[in-house]
């Protein structure tokens, strides 16, 4: 995924290459050619998140637990402000995340420098 390529672990992999060929045979044509992991109907736009949302339900992925688990070790990898920043969340709420997590980031100085 990505350039350059982010490694996706098994048996994740195995999924994300099956959903890639799947997408292929989507029923709208902006689908097909399209650079986004998660197509929209319009060309060139994403797939609006409240519609992934529903598919995610679909096949029994709870979306919200994954979300929460995914912004919870992010902000054990690097510096909560940047993962604030990078992600569109507020500055307090991932200060609060790491600190929940028992991340050691306490020190990092944000802004510009």
């Amino acid at each position: 995924m990505g350039d350059p390529p982010s490694p996706l672990p098994e048996p994740v992999a195995d999924l994300m290459r099956a959903y890639i060929r799947s997408c292929q045979y989507l029923p709208y044509a902006s689908s097909r050619s399209s650079q986004w992991l998660f197509p929209g109907r319009q060309p060139g736009q994403p797939m609006y998140a409240v519609s992934l949302q529903v598919h995610l339900r679909e096949i029994g992925v709870p979306p919200q637990r994954g979300r929460a688990s995914a912004i919870r070790h992010l902000v054990l990898q690097a510096p909560a402000p940047v993962i604030a920043k990078a992600l569109g969340y507020h500055d307090k709420t991932t200060t609060r995340l790491v600190t929940e997590a028992g991340g050691t980031w306490s020190r990092y100085a944000p802004g510009d420098h």
